[in-house]
C-alpha cells in the first residue's frame, strides 16, 4: 500500500475522539432511552391524576350518600379478600410497578369504540359522575388527557368526550382495574399523528392508558381511565435546542483540543524521529539527537532505541571500513611479493642462476602460503563474528584440552592441563578454535620449550578457564590492542593479528568474556569466563 494513502495519526486520533463523543448520543437515539423516559413521565403524571380523580369520585359518592342514604347501592354478591385476610382489611391493595418501557412492553392495538351498555349505571355512581363532570371539563385543557370514570360494570358515568353512558367493559385495562389491579398500557393511536420534521415520531403514534380501580372499603365501586399522547423526542428536544447545540459544540471542541494535544504529544516527536531516521538512512546523520519533549515513555524509549541503533550502525560502518582497509593492506604485501617474483622469473628466468630461481620461487610459495593463511584466518574470524549462541549439551573440557596439548607437545610446546570434571556450555568445535589459537600464539611468541598451563574451574555461575604461558609477555602499550583485528607484533613470523579477534568473537557470541590478566613482560595470562546458560 502506498505510504501517501495511509491516514495520519492525528486524523485517526481526531476520528477516534469524535466517535467516542458520538457513541452516547447514538445509544440514546437507537435505544430510545429518552423516549422511554418521556413515556414513563406521562404514565407517572396520569397515575397521579387518576389517584386524585378516584379520590374525588369516592368523595362525591360519600357526599351524596350523606344527603340521601336511600340511594345506596346493593353490595357486590361475592366479596373478594386477599389470601389470609380475616375480613378486617381491604381485599384490594394498589401496588406500584416498574413503569412502561418501549424496549420491553408491547404496544397494543387501538382501543375499541364504546358500546351501548347492557344495563344502566347505578344511580349513586351516575349522580357522582354528574358532580365530577365540571371538574373533568376544567381539567382537560390543562392536562391534555382524556378522562373517564366508570361504575363497577364498566359504564361511563363521567367523561371529557362524547361517550357518556356507553360501556367500555371488555377492554383489558378496564377489566383488570374492576378486579382491583392498576394497569398501564401503551396503545397505537386511532389516528396517526402528523410527522415532525427531523424528529422521532414513535411517541406521537401511541397513547399511554392508565386504569385505576376506585375502592370503597372492601368493594370496588368503579374505575378511572386516563389516556394521553406522550411528548415526542423532537418536542422535548426543541425547547432545549440551544443548550444541546452549545453542549454539542463544547464536546466537539473538547474532542478537537484533546486530539490536538495528543497529536502534539505523540505525532510531533514521532515526526522528528521519522525525519532523523530518513537522514540516517541517507547517511546524513550518525546518531539520533536527544529529544527535549518526548511526550510519552514509549516515544522516549523509541528515541533511545533509534539512537542506539544509529550508533551501532555507525560503529559497524567504521569497523567495516577499517576492516576492509586492514584486509587490503594484509593482502597487498604477499600479492606484491608474489607478483614481483613472478615478473622477474618471467623476464629473466633464462639468465638466472639456479639459486636465484629457487629464491624467487620460494618467495612466490611463501606469499601463496601467507595468502592461504590469511584466507583461512578470515574465514574463521567471519564464522566466529557471525556465530550465534545455540543450545548444546554440556561438553567435558578435559578430553579436548588433552588432545590439543598432545598435538602441541609434538611441536615443542609443554602444555599442562588441569580441568578434571569440568564441563562447559560451548560446542567442542568452538572450544578447539579458542584454545588452539591461544596455544598457537604461545608457540609463536614464546617459542618451542615454553610452558603453557591451562586451568579450568566451575562454579554455580559457570566456568572459568585461565591460560598462562612463561613467554616474553605483553607490554602495557600493546595490551589494549591485542584483540583488534590484524594487530600483531610478529608479522614477520607469520602472525595475522586475527587469532585473538577470533577467540573474542567466539566467546562473546556464547555470552562469555575474555580478558588479559596483569599484562607484563613475564608471560601472558588470559582468563575466559563462560556463564552457564539457563
Amino acid at each position: 500500500m502506498p505510504v501517501r494513502r495511509l491516514p495520519r495519526l492525528r486524523s485517526l486520533l481526531l476520528l477516534l475522539t469524535l466517535v467516542i463523543l458520538i457513541l452516547p448520543l447514538a445509544g440514546l437515539w437507537f435505544l430510545r432511552l429518552y423516549e422511554s423516559a418521556l413515556i414513563r413521565q406521562t404514565e407517572s403524571e396520569l397515575v397521579s391524576q387518576a389517584a386524585v380523580l378516584a379520590g374525588a369520585f369516592k368523595a362525591e359518592r360519600r357526599h351524596i350518600l350523606a344527603i340521601d342514604p336511600t340511594i345506596a347501592e346493593a353490595p357486590v354478591p361475592e366479596r373478594h379478600f386477599a389470601p389470609g385476610n380475616d375480613g378486617n382489611e381491604p381485599a384490594y391493595r394498589l401496588t406500584r410497578h416498574r413503569g412502561l418501557d418501549l424496549a420491553l412492553d408491547p404496544v397494543m392495538p387501538p382501543p375499541p369504540d364504546p358500546v351501548p351498555p347492557p344495563t344502566a349505571p347505578t344511580a349513586l355512581s351516575q349522580r357522582a359522575g354528574e358532580m365530577l363532570a365540571p371538574v373533568l371539563g376544567e381539567t382537560k385543557p390543562i392536562t391534555l388527557a382524556a378522562l373517564r370514570v366508570v361504575d363497577r360494570s364498566g359504564v361511563i358515568v363521567a367523561t371529557t368526550g362524547d361517550d357518556l353512558g356507553r360501556s367500555i367493559a371488555g377492554r383489558d385495562e378496564i377489566d383488570k382495574a374492576l378486579v382491583g389491579q392498576p394497569v398501564s398500557v401503551m396503545r397505537w393511536r386511532e389516528k396517526q399523528a402528523p410527522q415532525v420534521q427531523g424528529g422521532i415520531n414513535r411517541g406521537s403514534l401511541l397513547r399511554v392508558f392508565v386504569a385505576l380501580p376506585v375502592i370503597e372499603g372492601d368493594q370496588i365501586v368503579g374505575a378511572v381511565l386516563l389516556s394521553r399522547t406522550p411528548s415526542t423526542l423532537a418536542q422535548a428536544v426543541r425547547g432545549k435546542l440551544p443548550s444541546l447545540i452549545a453542549m454539542t459544540a463544547l464536546l466537539v471542541g473538547i474532542g478537537v483540543v484533546l486530539s490536538l494535544l495528543v497529536s502534539r504529544v505523540i505525532t510531533r516527536p514521532l515526526g522528528q524521529l521519522v525525519a532523523h531516521a530518513k537522514k540516517i538512512a541517507d547517511g546524513e546523520a550518525a546518531a539520533s539527537p536527544a529529544i527535549r519533549h518526548p511526550g510519552t515513555l514509549e516515544v522516549a524509549e523509541l528515541f533511545s532505541a533509534v539512537a542506539k541503533m544509529a550508533d551501532t550502525l555507525d560503529r559497524r560502518a567504521n569497523y567495516i571500513r577499517g576492516f576492509a582497509a586492514n584486509v587490503s593492506h594484509e593482502f597487498k604485501t604477499p600479492l606484491a611479493g608474489a607478483k614481483g617474483a613472478i615478473e622477474l622469473l618471467s623476464d629473466h628466468a633464462a639468465t638466472m642462476s639456479e639459486s636465484e630461481r629457487v629464491h624467487f620461487l620460494t618467495v612466490v610459495a611463501s606469499s601463496v602460503d601467507r595468502l592461504e593463511l590469511l584466507v583461512r584466518r578470515l574465514v574463521d574470524f567471519a564464522r566466529a563474528d557471525m556465530m550465534r549462541p545455540v543450545p548444546s549439551a554440556p561438553v567435558a573440557l578435559a578430553p579436548i584440552l588433552e588432545r590439543l596439548a598432545a598435538d602441541y607437545r609434538k611441536r615443542g610446546l609443554d602444555v599442562i592441563v588441569m580441568a578434571d570434571g569440568v564441563v562447559i556450555d560451548l560446542a567442542a568445535e568452538a572450544v578447539e578454535i579458542v584454545i588452539s589459537n591461544l596455544l598457537e600464539n604461545s608457540l609463536r611468541y614464546a617459542g618451542p620449550g615454553a610452558r603453557v598451563t591451562i586451568e579450568a574451574v566451575r562454579d554455580d555461575a559457570g566456568a572459568t578457564v585461565i591460560v598462562t604461558d612463561n613467554g616474553p609477555g605483553i607490554s602495557e602499550g600493546n595490551a589494549e590492542r591485542i584483540f583488534e583485528p590484524f594487530f600483531t607484533t610478529k608479522r614477520d613470523r607469520g602472525g595475522t593479528g586475527l587469532g585473538l579477534s577470533t577467540v573474542r568473537a567466539i566467546i562473546t557470541s556464547a555470552g562469555g568474556s575474555i580478558a588479559l590478566i596483569n599484562p607484563s613482560p613475564q608471560g601472558a595470562a588470559f582468563r575466559i569466563r563462560l556463564a552457564e546458560r539457563r
